[in-house]
């Protein structure tokens, strides 16, 4: 989707909220992604699936009002308004003296994402954008029942007499470990094939 030049990098820490120990990622983007792009390099870096609903809520700095970006939704019953992410430019958003915004995922399972700029960097041109350089933690499997809902999963794969042992450890696949990440291993999709898969178009 974006195939503009860029020469700078912005350098962001993704934290999720209401959870200890901490689960977070420190992701690097190029400097002319949309919301949409840095969605989901968010998504890769954290290991979500992107199979649900997602916004950003950020104070526009031209405006000085807070506002929603993501995915416009003609069914949404709470009236917000929302604008396309892929019509805003981070760089737009984003600064040293505007650094923060929340990202929530899953309208249902309600996971909150704290998202700081923490640094804007020169490009380096022999190496690909976006990374992840750092991280702790594995991110709770999809569909878990948001905080409350991981913590029970966390008790009962943790405990062998826990009468949802069983079943829990089958539905993680065999195994879970939360402690597990290494940021080497992170993948990021192309923003504008995951657009394809999303929308149908181009």
């Amino acid at each position: 989707m974006n195939k503009r030049k860029f020469s700078e990098v912005y350098e962001f820490r993704i934290s999720l909220q209401g959870l200890q120990p901490a689960i977070w990622r420190r992701i690097q983007v190029r400097g002319n992604y949309t919301f949409w792009d840095s969605h989901v390099a968010i998504q890769d870096s954290m290991g979500w699936l992107d199979c649900h609903l997602h916004l950003f809520r950020i104070l526009n700095p031209a405006t000085k009002k807070r506002e929603n970006i993501g995915i416009p939704d003609d069914e949404d019953s709470f009236d917000l308004e929302v604008i396309p992410g892929w019509e805003r430019a981070v760089s737009d958003y984003f600064s040293i003296e505007n650094p923060a915004a929340e990202y929530e995922y899953d309208f249902g399972d309600d996971w909150q994402h704290e998202v700081v700029l923490e640094n804007i960097i020169p490009r380096e041109i022999k190496r690909r954008y976006p990374q992840c350089v750092a991280g702790e933690r594995a991110c709770p499997p999809e569909d878990c029942g948001g905080i409350w809902g991981y913590q029970e999963f966390l008790e009962a794969i943790g405990n062998p007499m826990h009468e949802e042992h069983a079943r829990m450890l089958e539905w993680a696949g065999g195994s879970f470990d939360s402690e597990r990440f290494d940021p080497k291993k992170v993948r990021f999709e192309n923003p504008a094939k995951r657009w394809k898969i999303a929308f149908g178009t181009t």
